[in-house]
């Protein structure tokens, strides 16, 4: 991992100090610390490569769609550093071969411990499973709440944002896609 923990606690101490606070005070001592550990695990995802997940296949004659719902992420806002969570919907056509279900969540983690905007994240996640497995067709919906959109600015909570990237005969075949936005919204 190339993170500087103590660049990043000094940078803590000093935004800190910035705001008007004392970060040797009791209850802000060790901040600086936890706050540089919290990114180091939140931007873990810069240093890995999560197409690596995808490299594995399982010969399957299986020619339907495959689906895996609701998988949950966090990831950070790289315009406020907020957080944003949610969950993804990821749907793949096989063409003779299949990935292990944890290797699609994998993916989803790993690209979402990035600094990102949630459309980016939608469209990585999309573009790595159609050309790692082959898959004839590929869709990714993602619905979050944004931090930056609920605890400051306009301030509405409880709104959604919902992308999508469609690939393929996902995106092509009207039947095909029909049936992929069914399963991802049911």
């Amino acid at each position: 991992m190339n993170v500087d923990l103590d660049r990043i606690e000094a940078a803590v101490r000093e935004i800190l100090e910035a705001v008007g606070e004392n970060p040797n005070r009791e209850g802000l001592l060790k901040t600086p610390r936890r706050v540089a550990k919290m990114y180091a695990e939140l931007f873990s995802g810069l240093h890995l490569d999560p197409r690596r997940h995808l490299k594995t296949f399982f010969t399957e004659s299986y020619d339907e769609l495959v689906v895996l719902r609701d998988i949950a992420f966090n990831s950070m806002c790289e315009h406020h550093l907020m957080p944003f969570e949610g969950k993804a919907h990821v749907a793949y056509l096989p063409d003779g071969q299949v990935v292990g279900l944890s290797k699609m969540a994998r993916v989803v983690d790993e690209y979402s411990h990035r600094p990102q905007v949630q459309e980016r994240l939608t469209t990585q996640i999309a573009d790595s499973m159609m050309e790692c497995t082959g898959a004839k067709g590929v869709a990714v919906v993602m619905e979050a709440t944004h931090a930056c959109m609920t605890c400051r600015g306009i301030k509405k909570a409880g709104s959604i944002m919902v992308t999508s990237a469609i690939r393929g005969l996902c995106r092509s075949d009207a039947r095909t896609r029909s049936e992929v936005m069914t399963l991802l919204h049911r």
